[in-house]
């Protein structure tokens, strides 16, 4: 089985700061692009970053300049700093991974499940 287990989330001062991190663990051949989504109450889930294998990455323009989405390949891992939070940022942050278990199996999307992020004076 593969777990994508998010840690990081909290409550902040708008202005302030927060690092997420998404570990993937169990049986992993390996993982493509990885990337993080959030929901907010009453609203679609949407994308905020992504990086690929390689390093690539993309954002959302609501957090251009603000949010910083980069991976660690040995600890399967991905992370997401999130500097200069605003209230509207506000939102249950959910990692995925593009994933295969095993060189003979097709890759697969896994989702984590979601870290609560309350940007709030």
């Amino acid at each position: 089985q593969v777990q994508l287990v998010e840690s990081g989330g909290g409550l902040v001062l708008p202005g302030g700061s927060l690092r997420l991190s998404c570990a993937a663990s169990g049986s992993i051949f390996s993982i493509g692009a990885m990337g993080w989504y959030r929901q907010a109450p009453g609203k679609l889930r949407e994308l905020v970053a992504t990086i690929t294998g390689s390093g690539s990455t993309d954002y959302t323009d609501s957090v251009k300049g603000r949010f910083t989405i980069s991976r660690d390949n040995a600890k399967n891992t991905v992370y997401l700093q999130m500097n200069s939070l605003k209230p509207e940022d506000t939102a249950v942050y959910y990692c995925n991974a593009e994933l295969q278990r095993k060189r003979w199996l097709r890759a697969e999307n896994y989702w984590g499940q979601g870290t609560q992020v309350t940007v709030s004076s």
